[in-house]
């Protein structure tokens, strides 16, 4: 209730108050802030996301066409998730009057002199750039359009109501995200590569409801699927024992944690990623193997300033 009601404050006005703020962080732009009816709010009603995704789309287009500010409330984006739409609805996104895209998040968390939470604000900055991913295949198509790698990230101003702001660079979670995306199998891919007949139903009988299957075709057809195992998995999927003995078998990263896997880029194993680090493999070209063999090296310095100190 207390975040509604401050996205509520922060949008009364129509948008202006939004993007005076925009405009203080961004310092000497090229446009001045919008006075009072300066700003267009389009309607964006329309019925299903589908109706939402393609109404957004036309205000996007229009509004750039038109060279004004505008603040789309609650646009409605599709973004390709291994092949299939996943809808998202941003909190606003702001369409400058040179024809870029800033992604707004409004949060109910505190901003306390001019700083926030660490930890809440790269969640902030891990959404909103999946907002912006999903707005870029829209700018493409759109003449003199761009989205911009900084979003605006709005929060109550220490413990008052009153909003304060700052830009956020979206550009390390832009990559990140890219990346898991791309390694992201859909599931008609995988279930084409599965056997012929393969079910995980675990009835055969005709009542549909006793468990009447053999306990080796269950475990044969779920070994018929690759694991994506992550320690996430653990609170949410029955099947996160299973899926986490056979990452470990497979000596997968994934096993460490997602955030881990998504900094460690082309290095799938822990051996490929302790060959890496010893220089035994991988690119020095790459930022991964660099930084895991500089972490090596300052490994062994402090092991030996530790073994120096602790002799008699």
């Amino acid at each position: 209730m207390r975040g509604h009601a401050f996205e509520a404050r922060v949008k009364d006005d129509g948008g202006t108050g939004l993007i005076r703020l925009l405009c203080e962080r961004l310092g000497d732009g090229p446009a001045p802030p919008p006075g009072p009816g300066d700003v267009d709010t389009p309607d964006l009603a329309a019925s299903g996301p589908e109706g939402r995704t393609a109404r957004t789309a036309l205000a996007l287009r229009e509004a750039t066409a038109a060279g004004r500010w505008a603040l789309l409330d609650h646009p409605m984006l599709a973004l390709s998730v291994a092949g299939t739409p996943a809808y998202l609805e941003p909190d606003a996104v702001v369409v400058h009057p040179d024809g870029g895209w800033t992604v707004v998040e409004i949060k109910s968390f505190a901003m306390v002199d001019g700083a926030a939470d660490a930890a809440k604000v790269g969640a902030a900055a891990r959404q909103a750039a999946v907002y912006a991913l999903a707005l870029e295949p829209v700018a493409e198509r759109v003449d003199g359009a761009s989205v911009r790698h900084r979003a605006l990230l709005v929060c109550p101003k220490n413990f008052s109501n009153l909003p304060d702001a700052a830009l956020v660079d979206l550009r390390k979670q832009l990559a990140t995200t890219r990346r898991q995306l791309d390694r992201l199998t859909g599931v008609a891919d995988i279930a084409d590569g599965l056997p012929e007949g393969t079910t995980f139903d675990l009835c055969l009988a005709d009542d549909g409801r006793t468990p009447t299957r053999p306990a080796e075709e269950l475990a044969a057809a779920v070994d018929a699927v690759g694991a994506a195992y992550a320690p996430e998995c653990l609170a949410a999927c029955e099947l996160a024992f299973h899926c986490r003995a056979r990452s470990r078998a497979a000596d997968a990263v994934q096993t460490l944690g997602r955030a881990l896997r998504a900094e460690l880029g082309g290095l799938t194993t822990i051996e490929a990623v302790l060959a890496a680090a010893a220089g035994e493999a991988g690119d020095p070209a790459d930022p991964a193997v660099a930084a895991l063999r500089r972490a090596a090296r300052l490994r062994a310095e402090s092991l030996e300033t530790a073994g120096a100190a602790s002799c008699p």
